[in-house]
Protein backbone atom coordinates (compact mmCIF):
# COMPACT_ATOMS: atom_id res chain seq x y z
CA UNK A 1 0.00 0.00 0.00
CA UNK A 2 1.22 3.31 -0.66
CA UNK A 3 2.04 5.69 1.87
CA UNK A 4 0.10 9.30 2.66
CA UNK A 5 2.12 11.85 2.88
CA UNK A 6 1.26 15.58 4.00
CA UNK A 7 1.91 18.65 1.89
CA UNK A 8 2.76 21.59 3.12
CA UNK A 9 -0.50 22.95 2.98
CA UNK A 10 -1.55 19.14 4.99
CA UNK A 11 -3.32 17.52 1.79
CA UNK A 12 -2.30 13.73 1.50
CA UNK A 13 0.54 13.30 -1.17
CA UNK A 14 0.63 9.48 -2.07
CA UNK A 15 3.95 8.15 -3.49
CA UNK A 16 3.88 7.16 -7.18
CA UNK A 17 3.31 3.44 -7.52
CA UNK A 18 6.81 1.73 -8.53
CA UNK A 19 7.84 0.29 -12.13
CA UNK A 20 11.32 -1.32 -12.68
CA UNK A 21 13.27 1.14 -14.39
CA UNK A 22 10.62 3.77 -15.14
CA UNK A 23 11.16 6.96 -13.95
CA UNK A 24 8.25 8.75 -10.90
CA UNK A 25 10.14 12.02 -11.91
CA UNK A 26 12.24 13.70 -13.90
CA UNK A 27 13.90 15.18 -11.12
CA UNK A 28 13.42 14.62 -7.68
CA UNK A 29 15.24 17.21 -4.86
CA UNK A 30 16.09 15.99 -1.41
CA UNK A 31 15.82 18.56 0.99
CA UNK A 32 12.29 20.87 0.75
CA UNK A 33 14.59 24.03 2.58
CA UNK A 34 15.81 27.40 0.65
CA UNK A 35 17.62 26.04 -1.97
CA UNK A 36 15.23 23.06 -2.54
CA UNK A 37 11.93 25.52 -2.95
CA UNK A 38 13.85 27.62 -4.93
CA UNK A 39 15.11 24.59 -7.29
CA UNK A 40 11.52 23.35 -6.88
CA UNK A 41 9.84 26.22 -8.70
CA UNK A 42 12.74 26.58 -11.83
CA UNK A 43 12.16 23.65 -12.61
CA UNK A 44 8.45 23.96 -12.36
CA UNK A 45 8.23 26.95 -14.70
CA UNK A 46 10.69 24.98 -17.39
CA UNK A 47 7.65 22.56 -17.25
CA UNK A 48 9.41 19.80 -16.10
CA UNK A 49 8.47 16.69 -14.24
CA UNK A 50 10.18 17.63 -10.83
CA UNK A 51 9.05 16.61 -6.38
CA UNK A 52 10.65 17.14 -3.44
CA UNK A 53 11.83 14.73 -0.67
CA UNK A 54 11.53 16.76 2.71
CA UNK A 55 11.98 14.90 6.19
CA UNK A 56 10.20 17.79 8.16
CA UNK A 57 6.30 16.73 8.63
CA UNK A 58 5.68 20.45 7.90
CA UNK A 59 7.54 23.37 6.05
CA UNK A 60 7.79 24.53 9.93
CA UNK A 61 11.51 25.75 11.05
CA UNK A 62 12.54 25.38 14.51
CA UNK A 63 15.60 27.97 14.73
CA UNK A 64 16.56 31.46 13.50
CA UNK A 65 19.18 30.98 10.89
CA UNK A 66 19.69 33.14 8.09
CA UNK A 67 18.32 36.94 8.91
CA UNK A 68 18.15 37.79 5.03
CA UNK A 69 18.60 37.99 1.28
CA UNK A 70 21.18 40.33 -0.08
CA UNK A 71 20.77 41.97 -3.41
CA UNK A 72 21.20 39.99 -6.22
CA UNK A 73 19.04 37.25 -4.40
CA UNK A 74 16.06 39.75 -4.27
CA UNK A 75 17.37 40.86 -8.18
CA UNK A 76 16.82 36.72 -8.85
CA UNK A 77 13.64 36.90 -7.14
CA UNK A 78 12.24 39.88 -9.27
CA UNK A 79 13.31 38.27 -12.28
CA UNK A 80 10.71 35.60 -11.76
CA UNK A 81 8.10 38.51 -10.51
CA UNK A 82 8.44 37.69 -6.82
CA UNK A 83 10.47 39.81 -5.27
CA UNK A 84 7.47 42.05 -3.68
CA UNK A 85 6.38 38.54 -1.82
CA UNK A 86 9.12 39.29 0.22
CA UNK A 87 9.66 42.83 0.52
CA UNK A 88 5.99 43.25 1.53
CA UNK A 89 7.21 41.03 4.58
CA UNK A 90 11.09 42.23 5.49
CA UNK A 91 12.18 44.86 6.01
CA UNK A 92 14.54 47.45 3.58
CA UNK A 93 17.99 47.55 5.08
CA UNK A 94 21.89 47.90 4.36
CA UNK A 95 22.56 44.22 5.08
CA UNK A 96 25.82 44.03 3.32
CA UNK A 97 29.18 43.83 5.98
CA UNK A 98 32.57 42.64 6.43
CA UNK A 99 33.82 41.55 9.66
CA UNK A 100 31.10 43.51 11.22
CA UNK A 101 32.10 46.91 8.90
CA UNK A 102 28.98 47.97 7.40
CA UNK A 103 28.99 48.24 3.85
CA UNK A 104 26.33 51.27 2.56
CA UNK A 105 25.41 49.82 -1.11
CA UNK A 106 22.68 52.33 -1.78
CA UNK A 107 24.71 53.86 -4.59
CA UNK A 108 25.39 50.40 -6.59
CA UNK A 109 23.74 50.57 -9.85
CA UNK A 110 20.96 47.98 -9.35
CA UNK A 111 16.82 48.74 -8.42
CA UNK A 112 18.13 47.14 -5.23
CA UNK A 113 20.63 48.87 -3.72
CA UNK A 114 19.85 47.65 -0.17
CA UNK A 115 19.08 43.85 1.80
CA UNK A 116 16.30 42.60 3.52
CA UNK A 117 16.13 41.26 6.80
CA UNK A 118 13.47 38.99 6.66
CA UNK A 119 14.19 35.48 9.18
CA UNK A 120 14.65 31.84 7.24
CA UNK A 121 11.61 30.60 7.96
CA UNK A 122 9.33 33.28 6.45
CA UNK A 123 11.67 33.14 3.39
CA UNK A 124 10.64 29.27 3.65
CA UNK A 125 7.24 30.14 3.95
CA UNK A 126 6.74 32.57 1.21
CA UNK A 127 8.91 30.02 -1.33
CA UNK A 128 6.74 27.07 -0.01
CA UNK A 129 3.51 29.00 -0.99
CA UNK A 130 5.29 29.62 -4.66
CA UNK A 131 5.97 25.96 -5.20
CA UNK A 132 2.51 24.87 -3.99
CA UNK A 133 1.04 26.96 -6.79
CA UNK A 134 2.87 25.59 -9.32
CA UNK A 135 1.99 21.91 -8.31
CA UNK A 136 5.09 20.51 -7.51
CA UNK A 137 4.39 17.42 -5.34
CA UNK A 138 6.24 17.25 -2.23
CA UNK A 139 6.72 14.13 -0.14
CA UNK A 140 7.24 14.91 3.50
CA UNK A 141 7.84 12.94 6.37
CA UNK A 142 10.26 10.53 4.48
CA UNK A 143 14.32 11.33 4.05
CA UNK A 144 16.59 9.76 2.11
CA UNK A 145 18.48 7.17 3.40
CA UNK A 146 20.41 5.42 0.37
CA UNK A 147 21.26 6.38 -3.31
CA UNK A 148 22.17 4.23 -6.11
CA UNK A 149 22.42 5.44 -9.83
CA UNK A 150 23.27 3.59 -13.07
CA UNK A 151 23.56 4.92 -16.46
CA UNK A 152 19.83 5.73 -17.56
CA UNK A 153 18.82 6.87 -13.68
CA UNK A 154 18.92 7.03 -9.89
CA UNK A 155 17.38 4.49 -7.28
CA UNK A 156 16.30 6.70 -3.92
CA UNK A 157 15.39 4.40 -1.06
CA UNK A 158 14.03 6.45 1.69
CA UNK A 159 13.97 5.76 5.54
CA UNK A 160 10.76 4.31 5.79
CA UNK A 161 11.44 1.44 2.69
CA UNK A 162 9.70 3.33 0.06
CA UNK A 163 12.06 4.07 -2.89
CA UNK A 164 11.50 6.15 -5.80
CA UNK A 165 13.41 6.73 -9.63
CA UNK A 166 14.56 9.56 -10.97
CA UNK A 167 16.25 10.69 -14.09
CA UNK A 168 18.34 13.10 -12.09
CA UNK A 169 18.40 13.22 -7.77
CA UNK A 170 19.61 16.65 -6.99
CA UNK A 171 20.69 17.42 -2.94
CA UNK A 172 19.66 20.16 -1.27
CA UNK A 173 19.55 18.36 1.94
CA UNK A 174 22.37 20.21 3.93
CA UNK A 175 26.05 19.91 5.29
CA UNK A 176 25.61 17.20 6.52
CA UNK A 177 24.10 15.50 3.05
CA UNK A 178 23.44 11.97 2.75
CA UNK A 179 23.14 12.59 -0.83
CA UNK A 180 26.69 13.68 -1.34
CA UNK A 181 27.95 10.90 0.99
CA UNK A 182 25.83 8.35 -0.87
CA UNK A 183 27.25 9.76 -4.40
CA UNK A 184 31.00 9.78 -2.77
CA UNK A 185 31.52 13.01 -3.50
CA UNK A 186 34.47 14.47 -1.20
CA UNK A 187 34.06 17.55 0.93
CA UNK A 188 37.03 19.05 0.94
CA UNK A 189 38.01 21.65 3.14
CA UNK A 190 39.51 23.16 6.96
CA UNK A 191 37.72 21.62 10.72
CA UNK A 192 36.48 24.54 12.92
CA UNK A 193 38.43 27.11 15.11
CA UNK A 194 35.82 28.01 17.14
CA UNK A 195 31.99 26.87 18.43
CA UNK A 196 29.23 29.31 18.50
CA UNK A 197 26.05 28.41 20.34
CA UNK A 198 22.62 30.40 19.26
CA UNK A 199 19.18 30.72 20.97
CA UNK A 200 16.07 32.09 21.40
CA UNK A 201 15.40 32.38 25.05
CA UNK A 202 13.67 34.38 28.10
CA UNK A 203 15.94 35.99 30.89
CA UNK A 204 14.61 36.90 34.51
CA UNK A 205 17.51 39.76 34.49
CA UNK A 206 17.59 42.56 32.04
CA UNK A 207 20.76 41.85 29.71
CA UNK A 208 23.41 43.18 28.42
CA UNK A 209 22.40 44.26 25.00
CA UNK A 210 24.30 44.87 21.65
CA UNK A 211 27.55 43.32 20.72
CA UNK A 212 30.55 42.23 22.64
CA UNK A 213 34.14 41.79 21.79
CA UNK A 214 37.05 39.60 24.24
CA UNK A 215 39.68 37.39 24.52
CA UNK A 216 37.05 34.57 24.04
CA UNK A 217 35.61 35.83 20.75
CA UNK A 218 32.03 37.54 19.93
CA UNK A 219 28.83 37.74 21.41
CA UNK A 220 25.53 39.51 20.93
CA UNK A 221 22.24 39.99 22.62
CA UNK A 222 19.19 40.77 21.34
CA UNK A 223 15.63 41.72 21.16
CA UNK A 224 13.36 39.12 18.41
CA UNK A 225 10.12 40.02 17.05
CA UNK A 226 8.46 38.66 19.98
CA UNK A 227 9.88 40.07 23.12
CA UNK A 228 12.44 37.57 23.69
CA UNK A 229 16.27 37.33 23.47
CA UNK A 230 18.61 36.16 20.57
CA UNK A 231 21.92 34.87 22.14
CA UNK A 232 24.55 34.65 20.35
CA UNK A 233 27.79 33.32 21.85
CA UNK A 234 31.28 32.21 21.68
CA UNK A 235 31.99 29.17 23.48
CA UNK A 236 35.31 29.31 25.42
CA UNK A 237 35.92 25.91 24.67
CA UNK A 238 35.74 24.05 20.82
CA UNK A 239 35.76 20.37 21.99
CA UNK A 240 31.82 20.54 22.56
CA UNK A 241 30.33 19.27 20.28
CA UNK A 242 26.76 18.03 19.62
CA UNK A 243 23.16 19.01 20.74
CA UNK A 244 23.44 22.15 22.70
CA UNK A 245 21.77 22.39 26.18
CA UNK A 246 20.71 25.02 28.54
CA UNK A 247 23.45 24.49 30.42
CA UNK A 248 25.82 24.86 27.89
CA UNK A 249 24.56 28.25 26.88
CA UNK A 250 24.19 29.22 31.04
CA UNK A 251 27.82 28.35 31.29
CA UNK A 252 28.96 30.23 28.26
CA UNK A 253 26.91 33.71 29.41
CA UNK A 254 28.56 33.13 32.67
CA UNK A 255 31.98 33.17 31.20
CA UNK A 256 31.29 36.52 29.33
CA UNK A 257 28.89 38.42 31.39
CA UNK A 258 29.85 36.87 35.07
CA UNK A 259 25.94 36.28 34.95
CA UNK A 260 23.16 33.78 32.74
CA UNK A 261 20.82 36.72 33.16
CA UNK A 262 18.44 33.95 34.39
CA UNK A 263 18.27 32.53 31.11
CA UNK A 264 15.35 29.84 30.74
CA UNK A 265 12.55 28.98 28.41
CA UNK A 266 14.66 28.40 25.30
CA UNK A 267 12.45 27.78 22.66
CA UNK A 268 15.53 26.26 20.41
CA UNK A 269 19.26 26.41 21.12
CA UNK A 270 21.63 25.37 18.39
CA UNK A 271 25.09 25.18 18.39
CA UNK A 272 28.00 25.82 14.67
CA UNK A 273 31.26 26.34 14.03
CA UNK A 274 33.56 28.03 11.51
CA UNK A 275 34.24 24.70 9.64
CA UNK A 276 34.64 25.54 5.94
CA UNK A 277 34.10 22.72 3.08
CA UNK A 278 33.39 22.39 -0.29
CA UNK A 279 32.13 19.53 -2.65
CA UNK A 280 35.17 18.82 -4.75
CA UNK A 281 32.35 18.02 -7.74
CA UNK A 282 28.84 19.77 -7.68
CA UNK A 283 27.95 16.88 -10.11
CA UNK A 284 28.24 13.15 -10.67
CA UNK A 285 27.05 11.63 -13.08
CA UNK A 286 22.94 12.12 -12.71
CA UNK A 287 23.65 13.14 -8.87
CA UNK A 288 23.87 16.96 -8.35
CA UNK A 289 24.41 19.06 -5.07
CA UNK A 290 23.39 22.42 -4.58
CA UNK A 291 23.13 24.64 -1.49
CA UNK A 292 24.63 23.52 2.03
CA UNK A 293 25.20 19.61 0.69
CA UNK A 294 27.72 21.73 -1.71
CA UNK A 295 29.36 24.31 0.72
CA UNK A 296 29.39 25.01 4.12
CA UNK A 297 30.75 27.99 5.88
CA UNK A 298 31.01 30.62 9.25
CA UNK A 299 27.50 32.55 9.09
CA UNK A 300 29.17 36.05 9.22
CA UNK A 301 28.48 37.94 5.99
CA UNK A 302 24.66 36.45 5.68
CA UNK A 303 25.77 34.33 2.66
CA UNK A 304 24.68 30.71 3.08
CA UNK A 305 21.30 30.96 2.00
CA UNK A 306 21.67 33.32 -0.76
CA UNK A 307 24.56 31.23 -2.20
CA UNK A 308 22.22 28.37 -2.34
CA UNK A 309 19.58 30.58 -4.12
CA UNK A 310 21.63 31.12 -6.87
CA UNK A 311 22.94 27.86 -7.01
CA UNK A 312 19.25 27.06 -7.65
CA UNK A 313 18.40 29.80 -10.55
CA UNK A 314 22.15 28.88 -12.27
CA UNK A 315 21.48 24.95 -12.07
CA UNK A 316 17.16 24.78 -12.85
CA UNK A 317 16.81 25.66 -16.22
CA UNK A 318 19.75 23.87 -17.66
CA UNK A 319 18.88 20.52 -15.71
CA UNK A 320 15.72 20.91 -17.60
CA UNK A 321 16.98 21.49 -21.01
CA UNK A 322 18.72 18.17 -20.59
CA UNK A 323 15.71 16.58 -19.10
CA UNK A 324 13.69 17.43 -21.96
CA UNK A 325 15.99 16.41 -24.68
CA UNK A 326 16.92 20.43 -25.60
CA UNK A 327 20.49 20.40 -24.46
CA UNK A 328 23.20 17.29 -23.99
CA UNK A 329 24.07 16.16 -20.85
CA UNK A 330 27.56 18.57 -20.90
CA UNK A 331 25.86 21.86 -20.24
CA UNK A 332 25.38 20.30 -16.36
CA UNK A 333 29.19 20.12 -16.29
CA UNK A 334 28.95 24.39 -16.59
CA UNK A 335 26.61 24.05 -13.48
CA UNK A 336 30.04 23.30 -11.58
CA UNK A 337 32.41 25.18 -13.56
CA UNK A 338 30.32 28.46 -12.86
CA UNK A 339 29.09 28.20 -9.42
CA UNK A 340 32.04 26.18 -7.95
CA UNK A 341 34.42 29.34 -7.71
CA UNK A 342 31.59 31.78 -6.23
CA UNK A 343 31.17 29.53 -3.45
CA UNK A 344 35.11 29.23 -2.94
CA UNK A 345 34.75 32.72 -2.69
CA UNK A 346 32.50 33.02 -0.21
CA UNK A 347 34.59 30.12 1.76
CA UNK A 348 37.46 32.59 1.55
CA UNK A 349 36.10 35.67 2.58
CA UNK A 350 34.32 34.05 5.58
CA UNK A 351 37.42 32.35 6.59
CA UNK A 352 39.08 36.26 6.04
CA UNK A 353 36.18 37.76 8.43
CA UNK A 354 36.47 35.02 11.12
CA UNK A 355 40.16 35.79 11.36
CA UNK A 356 39.73 39.35 11.79
CA UNK A 357 36.88 38.75 14.33
CA UNK A 358 37.52 35.40 16.44
CA UNK A 359 39.78 37.33 19.41
CA UNK A 360 40.10 40.88 20.76
CA UNK A 361 43.39 40.76 21.22
CA UNK A 362 44.88 43.88 20.18
CA UNK A 363 47.04 42.53 16.56
CA UNK A 364 42.96 41.70 15.44
CA UNK A 365 41.50 44.66 16.64
CA UNK A 366 44.49 46.90 14.84
CA UNK A 367 43.75 44.77 11.84
CA UNK A 368 40.22 45.28 12.16
CA UNK A 369 40.36 49.11 12.63
CA UNK A 370 42.82 49.35 9.46
CA UNK A 371 40.05 47.09 7.35
CA UNK A 372 37.35 49.47 8.50
CA UNK A 373 39.27 52.65 7.66
CA UNK A 374 39.83 50.98 3.82
CA UNK A 375 36.06 49.94 3.41
CA UNK A 376 35.24 53.61 4.32
CA UNK A 377 37.12 54.44 1.17
CA UNK A 378 34.69 54.81 -2.00
CA UNK A 379 36.19 52.02 -4.10
CA UNK A 380 37.19 49.60 -1.66
CA UNK A 381 33.49 49.98 0.01
CA UNK A 382 31.68 49.45 -3.34
CA UNK A 383 34.17 46.88 -4.43
CA UNK A 384 33.75 44.68 -1.17
CA UNK A 385 29.83 46.01 -1.23
CA UNK A 386 29.12 44.25 -4.81
CA UNK A 387 31.03 41.31 -3.66
CA UNK A 388 28.88 40.67 -0.20
CA UNK A 389 25.92 41.35 -1.87
CA UNK A 390 26.63 39.14 -4.75
CA UNK A 391 26.24 42.19 -7.03
CA UNK A 392 29.53 41.31 -8.72
CA UNK A 393 29.64 37.55 -9.90
CA UNK A 394 30.69 37.29 -13.76
CA UNK A 395 30.70 33.75 -14.74
CA UNK A 396 33.60 32.95 -17.00
CA UNK A 397 32.66 32.74 -20.50
CA UNK A 398 35.22 33.77 -22.20
CA UNK A 399 37.45 37.08 -23.21
CA UNK A 400 35.74 39.96 -24.99
CA UNK A 401 32.52 42.76 -23.66
CA UNK A 402 32.82 43.04 -19.89
CA UNK A 403 29.45 42.49 -19.53
CA UNK A 404 29.62 39.34 -20.80
CA UNK A 405 29.42 36.83 -17.75
CA UNK A 406 28.35 38.93 -15.82
CA UNK A 407 24.04 39.62 -14.16
CA UNK A 408 22.18 41.86 -16.86
CA UNK A 409 21.12 45.17 -15.03
CA UNK A 410 17.35 45.20 -14.86
CA UNK A 411 16.87 48.31 -17.50
CA UNK A 412 14.10 49.97 -18.58
CA UNK A 413 13.38 49.69 -21.96
CA UNK A 414 11.28 50.70 -24.67
CA UNK A 415 9.10 47.81 -26.15
CA UNK A 416 7.12 48.42 -28.85
CA UNK A 417 6.70 52.64 -27.40
CA UNK A 418 6.05 50.81 -24.13
CA UNK A 419 7.90 51.54 -21.47
CA UNK A 420 9.09 47.75 -19.65
CA UNK A 421 11.49 46.68 -16.77
CA UNK A 422 13.94 43.69 -18.69
CA UNK A 423 13.47 41.73 -15.75
CA UNK A 424 9.87 41.26 -16.51
CA UNK A 425 11.24 39.59 -19.74
CA UNK A 426 12.80 36.46 -17.59
CA UNK A 427 9.31 35.96 -15.51
CA UNK A 428 9.20 32.54 -17.80
CA UNK A 429 12.87 31.74 -16.73
CA UNK A 430 12.94 31.36 -20.73
CA UNK A 431 16.25 33.32 -22.56
CA UNK A 432 15.77 36.79 -24.22
CA UNK A 433 17.72 38.13 -26.94
CA UNK A 434 17.61 42.26 -26.54
CA UNK A 435 18.13 43.35 -30.00
CA UNK A 436 18.80 47.11 -30.14
CA UNK A 437 19.72 47.54 -33.48
CA UNK A 438 17.39 45.16 -35.37
CA UNK A 439 18.11 42.51 -37.89
CA UNK A 440 18.86 39.51 -35.95
CA UNK A 441 17.21 36.21 -36.84
CA UNK A 442 17.06 33.68 -34.24
CA UNK A 443 14.25 32.17 -35.78
CA UNK A 444 15.64 28.23 -35.49
CA UNK A 445 15.49 29.12 -31.64
CA UNK A 446 11.73 30.81 -31.25
CA UNK A 447 10.85 28.23 -29.43
CA UNK A 448 13.54 28.77 -26.39
CA UNK A 449 14.74 32.16 -27.03
CA UNK A 450 11.98 35.64 -26.58
CA UNK A 451 13.23 37.89 -29.31
CA UNK A 452 13.22 41.55 -28.20
CA UNK A 453 13.80 44.71 -30.68
CA UNK A 454 14.32 47.21 -27.84
CA UNK A 455 15.57 50.89 -27.08
CA UNK A 456 17.45 52.13 -24.10
CA UNK A 457 18.98 55.78 -23.70
CA UNK A 458 20.52 55.58 -20.19
CA UNK A 459 23.77 54.70 -19.19
CA UNK A 460 24.91 51.32 -19.33
CA UNK A 461 27.14 50.60 -15.69
CA UNK A 462 28.35 47.22 -13.57
CA UNK A 463 28.97 47.03 -10.30
CA UNK A 464 32.83 46.99 -9.97
CA UNK A 465 33.53 47.45 -13.38
CA UNK A 466 31.22 50.50 -13.90
CA UNK A 467 30.59 52.09 -17.01
CA UNK A 468 30.36 50.16 -20.25
CA UNK A 469 30.09 50.97 -24.18
CA UNK A 470 26.41 50.44 -24.91
CA UNK A 471 26.39 47.08 -27.31
CA UNK A 472 24.10 46.79 -30.16
CA UNK A 473 22.58 43.04 -28.81
CA UNK A 474 22.58 40.88 -25.77
CA UNK A 475 21.64 37.55 -25.18
CA UNK A 476 20.51 36.85 -21.97
CA UNK A 477 20.15 33.39 -20.47
CA UNK A 478 16.93 32.42 -17.97
CA UNK A 479 19.23 33.22 -14.77
CA UNK A 480 19.76 36.64 -15.88
CA UNK A 481 23.55 36.33 -16.80
CA UNK A 482 24.97 38.08 -20.34
CA UNK A 483 25.89 34.71 -22.70
CA UNK A 484 26.36 36.69 -25.41
CA UNK A 485 27.38 40.63 -26.47
CA UNK A 486 26.99 42.10 -29.76
CA UNK A 487 29.41 45.02 -29.52
CA UNK A 488 30.26 45.44 -33.32
CA UNK A 489 33.30 43.37 -34.49
CA UNK A 490 31.94 40.04 -32.08
CA UNK A 491 29.95 37.24 -34.12
CA UNK A 492 29.50 34.13 -32.64
CA UNK A 493 25.51 34.86 -31.94
CA UNK A 494 24.24 31.07 -33.42
CA UNK A 495 27.42 29.34 -31.63
CA UNK A 496 25.82 30.85 -28.47
CA UNK A 497 22.58 30.48 -28.87
CA UNK A 498 23.38 26.53 -29.53
CA UNK A 499 26.05 26.36 -26.70
CA UNK A 500 23.44 27.25 -23.99
CA UNK A 501 20.08 26.54 -25.90
CA UNK A 502 20.53 23.54 -27.90
CA UNK A 503 20.74 22.90 -31.66
CA UNK A 504 18.40 23.47 -33.87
Amino acid sequence: MPVLLPTSRARARTLPRRTAHTPDHAVVIAGGGPTGLMLAAELALAKCDVAIVERRASQDLTGTRAGGLHARSIEILDQRGMADRFLREGTITQLAGFAWTRLDISDLPTRHPYGLALRQSHIERILAGWVEETGVPIYRGREVSDVVQDDTGVDITLAGGESLRADYLVGCDGGRSLVRKAARIDFAGTDPTLSNLMADVEMREAPAWGLRHDEIGFHGLSKTENGRVLVVMTEARLERSGEASLRDLSEALIAVYGTDFGVHNPSWISRFTDAARQAVSYRKARVLLAGDAAHIHHSVGGQGLNTGLQDAVNLGWKLAQVVKGISPEGLLDSYHVERHPVAARVLRNTRAQIALLRRNDDGRKAAREIVSELLAMDQPRKRYGAMMSGLDIRYDLGGGHPLLGCRMPDLTLTVAGRRMQLFTLLHDARGVLLDFCGGLDISPWADRVIHIGATYDGAWELPSIGAIAAPGAVLVRPDGHVAWVDDESAGGLAEALTIWFGAT
